[in-house]
């Protein structure tokens, strides 16, 4: 098999709302590192999503309730954005703070490549979408950390997507209430979390304005489905966040038990890339090239 083309880091961000014109609606898998990131590219995926849930899970092996950093989100979109061109969208949690912090936040993303965020209304510490007792901020600081975010972007190519958790605290009306006074803010997309029904999925596709984020969780609250149903219902950005990370870790412990149990991988090979199909991935052989053309001559 011949090397995969090599993977250029780029360092303007393409318009997201210009690949969800071309698409109509894109499902994605969230990653979380330079690795998924590039698997993800090398799959054909336009768009990259980074989940805050996995990077809370593979950078400090915490759930995500909070434990998350700016400073370490901020680190992995800068690994992430550097490793792919592919425009890659940031979990920004709550921003980490005040209007301050999000102006901040903002900042630090557009410097580290990021091509936009999501942000939210959950008040700090904020936990995973799909876990229960969850708190929201009121409907006048969710906005203001909207404002500070538009604010800070500017004229900057930056996605934000406005995501609520109110659905779950203070119903639908207020949920919607609050993605549409955001996008009147100048926010780009509406991300209702955490439908629990098939009607108020369909409630959110009608009201909110488009485009909306659906976010597909196996084993969450939401009910799945695909990427022509949730166009046909109004969604447009149709995230599998955790599917990727799942994946691995069921991979992972899978070899890890049989090295265990065996004291051997044989078992397990037919499970695990070969050593060449690696480094194809990670374009071993394009960068050796490289190198040679700065080989000192003897």
């Amino acid at each position: 098999m011949p090397p995969a083309p090599i993977i250029k880091p780029v360092a303007m961000t393409s318009n997201v709302q210009t690949i969800l014109d071309e698409h109509g609606a894109i499902a994605l898998p969230g990653v979380y590192d330079a690795l998924s990131a590039r698997i993800a590219a090398q799959a054909g995926f336009p768009l990259g999503f980074i989940s805050g849930y996995s990077v809370a899970a593979t950078a400090i092996g915490e759930p995500d309730i909070g434990l998350l950093t700016q400073t370490e989100i901020v680190d992995r979109a800068r690994q992430v954005c550097s490793a792919v061109p592919t425009p890659i969208l940031v979990d920004a949690d709550t921003g980490y703070g005040n209007a301050l912090n999000v102006r901040r936040t903002v900042r630090e993303l557009i410097a580290a490549g990021a091509a936009g965020c999501f942000l939210e209304d959950q008040s700090w510490p904020k936990r995973c979408g799909h876990m229960r007792g969850k708190q929201v901020v009121d409907r006048g600081e969710y906005l203001q950390r909207i404002r500070a975010a538009v604010d800070e972007r500017g004229g900057a190519d930056f996605f934000i997507v406005a995501r609520t958790d109110a659905l779950a605290t203070d119903g639908l009306e207020e949920a919607i209430g609050r993605v549409k006074a955001a996008r009147d803010l100048g926010a780009d997309a509406c991300f209702v979390e955490a439908p629990v029904s098939a009607e108020q999925q369909e409630s959110i596709g009608r009201l909110a304005p488009a485009p909306n984020v659906a976010n597909m969780i196996e084993g969450g609250a939401t009910p799945l489905r695909s990427r022509d149903e949730l166009l046909e219902l109004g969604f447009h950005l149709i995230l599998y966040p955790l599917a990727g990370l799942f994946a691995a870790a069921r991979a992972m412990q899978q070899v890890c038990d049989e090295i265990h149990r065996a004291q051997s991988t044989a078992g397990a090979r037919d499970q695990l890339m070969s050593f060449d199909e690696f480094n194809r991935l990670i374009e071993a052989d394009q960068k050796l090239a490289i190198a040679e053309q700065y080989k000192t001559q003897q």
